[in-house]
């Protein structure tokens, strides 16, 4: 890839791969995840609130993912946006695919 200064960049592929599922990406997308549950956690009902999951997983990176694992979780997010709210809390921004 060329840039504007004439120079040529090249894209270490590989080791953005093995930096995206390094444990100290982990770390911090677990660290993140964990926030945003314990803020999600904090605006709901105590028996909503102990129905909130964090899984970890990986695709290409390190991710996880926060969920209300009650029948009304998903209502919640939709009138409330709850999920949305304890997001941007810790600075994340949620968009519609």
């Amino acid at each position: 890839m060329a840039s504007r200064s004439g120079m040529k960049l090249r894209l270490d592929r590989a080791g953005v791969r093995e930096l995206l599922i390094s444990q100290p990406v982990r770390a911090m997308v677990d660290g993140v995840a964990a926030q945003v549950a314990a803020n999600l956690r904090s605006s709901l009902r105590p028996d909503i609130a102990e129905t909130v999951q964090v899984s970890s997983y990986t695709s290409d990176r390190a991710a996880a993912s926060v969920a209300i694992c009650h029948p009304a979780g998903k209502g919640m997010q939709a009138k409330h946006g709850s999920l949305t709210r304890a997001a941007a809390a810790v600075g994340l921004e949620v968009r519609s695919r």
